[in-house]
């Protein structure tokens, strides 16, 4: 898969950034024990650092300039965590939250404000039920795959290749309340096409069209209709795969029957991944998955390949002692099985990646039209999270906070 740049392509397609206005930076969580592919682990690690005390309770929590076991600080959003300093936590472990760690690899949190360095509380304010957020990949010359992701779960936002990206709600509010888009577009969008368009159909175009620049995203606007339809179908599509059939109801499956499997188990320990071509396999030492689609095996994100990245999210060693290296004694069979699913969900988007590319790189502006409809550039307001309080948030101590 080869990237679409932006420097073959005319500059009059918008940014992103003016469409979604609103956008936050990737989370910074600071330590990364407070992440893990199980929720077994973080409550081993809760358990162990609340067993220890002074000195070497602040050595496992690994202080920062952000965060210490002394740092006085609210509550997150919709979480009920403690707010006494971390040094005096002697409590339950909070129940971890699902989030998006990397580029379809969805891991578990300790939701705890205390713990994360940057939470970005104005992303949990509007995170649930039917929210989703693109998640803007940061800019790598050349780079193979799309430049726009969508999950459902709260993303961490950070790109493979290290790359600052952007994470961009469709709504403002909860409950998909008020879209994140620039105010008129939509109904410019269903003038121009001819029919109505709304928030998921504008995504859906954006997932399927979306290309990289230096500037950031740019989403070209053709004037044809038809290539309009045909695009917001792709990316239905596309959509559907990446939120794991959240869309249609129907979990994604490879065409003709194929079906990933285990064919040899993963040893309890493996330490290497691999690709056997011939036999379309993973390999992971000893243990062998088949079928696995070299579409699968090529998937990349930000130039990064996703399944080494899962892979070494999972196996990559720690600092003996620390709370990093507590995990699972063994190779868990859910991993397996996630594996397998996300071999089939990268199959499926690579085997579409060839229109979703072309598509991308297919003519079309629209700035210009816009800017002359009145649509850009954005409100200053619309680039500020919306006021969506409706109840008292804690504070640090226990008080409630003033916002």
């Amino acid at each position: 898969m080869r990237g679409v740049t932006d420097d073959a392509r005319p500059q009059d397609a918008p940014l992103l950034d003016e469409l979604m206005p609103w956008s936050v930076a990737p989370l910074r969580f600071g330590r990364s024990w407070i992440v893990a592919p199980d929720v077994r682990t973080l409550r081993t690690r809760w358990d162990r650092l609340t067993a220890a005390e002074g000195a070497e309770r602040e050595a496992l929590f690994r202080p920062s300039r952000a965060r210490t076991p002394a740092s006085a600080v609210t509550s997150l959003p919709g979480q009920r965590t403690g707010t006494v300093r971390f040094a005096r936590e002697a409590g339950p472990c909070p129940a971890p939250v699902r989030v998006a760690s990397g580029p379809f690899d969805e891991q578990w949190l300790l939701p705890d404000h205390r713990l994360i360095d940057t939470a970005r509380p104005e992303l949990w304010r509007v995170a649930g039920e039917p929210q989703l957020f693109a998640v803007e990949q940061g800019y790598v010359p050349g780079a193979a795959g799309p430049a726009l992701l969508v999950t459902a779960a709260l993303p961490e936002g950070r790109s493979p290749a290290g790359r600052p990206g952007r994470i961009r709600p469709l709504f403002r509010r909860p409950g998909g309340r008020e879209p994140n888009l620039a105010p008129g577009l939509l109904d410019f969008l269903g003038q121009r096409y001819g029919n109505g368009v709304g928030a998921r159909d504008w995504l859906a175009w954006t997932v399927a069209a979306a290309r990289p620049s230096p500037a950031g995203c740019r989403v070209p606007l053709p004037a044809d209709p038809e290539v309009w339809a045909a695009g917001v179908a792709l990316g239905r599509d596309l959509l559907d795969v990446q939120l794991r059939g959240a869309l249609s109801g129907t979990k994604p499956r490879l065409p003709g029957g194929r079906r990933p499997y285990v064919r040899a188990a993963v040893p309890a320990r493996p330490t290497t991944l691999a690709y056997d071509s011939e036999d379309e396999a993973l390999v992971l030492d000893g243990g062998r998955i088949s079928p696995v689609p070299a579409e699968a095996w090529e998937f990349r994100v930000g130039g990064a390949r996703v399944l080494e990245q899962w892979f070494a999210h999972r196996t990559a060693p720690a600092e003996p002692g620390s709370l990093e290296a507590m995990g699972p004694a063994a190779w868990p069979q859910e991993w397996t099985s996630e594996l397998l699913d996300l071999v089939t969900v990268l199959a499926l988007l690579g085997a579409r990646e060839p229109e979703r590319a072309a598509l991308a790189a297919g003519e079309g502006g629209g700035a210009a039209a816009l800017r002359a409809a009145g649509v850009l550039p954005p409100p200053a307001r619309a680039r500020r999270p919306a006021s969506v309080l409706d109840h008292r948030e804690e504070g640090p101590e226990g008080q409630f906070a003033l916002l």
